[in-house]
């Protein structure tokens, strides 16, 4: 069974960073990619941003790109272990942040960590 489990998250003044850290745990599988989601309250899960485990290329959602960077700990740590740096979080950032994984073979994200709370104050 594997285990997405994410941490980091908390409450922050407009303006501030925070950086989220994603761990897998249980058995070791292959990821195609790896990605962080957000769900605010009332709204839909969007996507946030993600990285593809072969060549580390990143993508980011519109609404984040310069503010968020997203990166993995790897070949160092050789679990699927990524981090989203935040920083010039603004109210609008305020959601539970999802981390996700699509194993090799699945066709989208296929494993999802519990999520962890943003809270972003004016």
């Amino acid at each position: 069974q594997v285990q997405l489990v994410e941490s980091g998250g908390g409450l922050v003044q407009a303006g501030g960073s925070l950086r989220l850290s994603c761990a897998a745990s249980g058995r070791t599988f292959s990821a195609h990619a790896m990605g962080w989601f957000r769900q605010a309250p009332g709204k839909e899960r969007e996507f946030v941003a993600s990285i593809r485990w072969a060549n580390g290329d990143t993508y980011y959602a519109d609404s984040v790109k310069g503010r968020f960077t997203m990166s993995r700990d790897y070949p160092r740590n050789p679990r699927n272990t990524v981090y989203l740096q935040m920083n010039s979080l603004q109210p609008e950032d305020t959601a539970v942040y999802y981390c996700a994984a699509q194993q090799v073979g699945s066709s989208n994200y296929n494993v999802w960590g519990q999520g962890t709370q943003v809270t972003v104050s004016s």
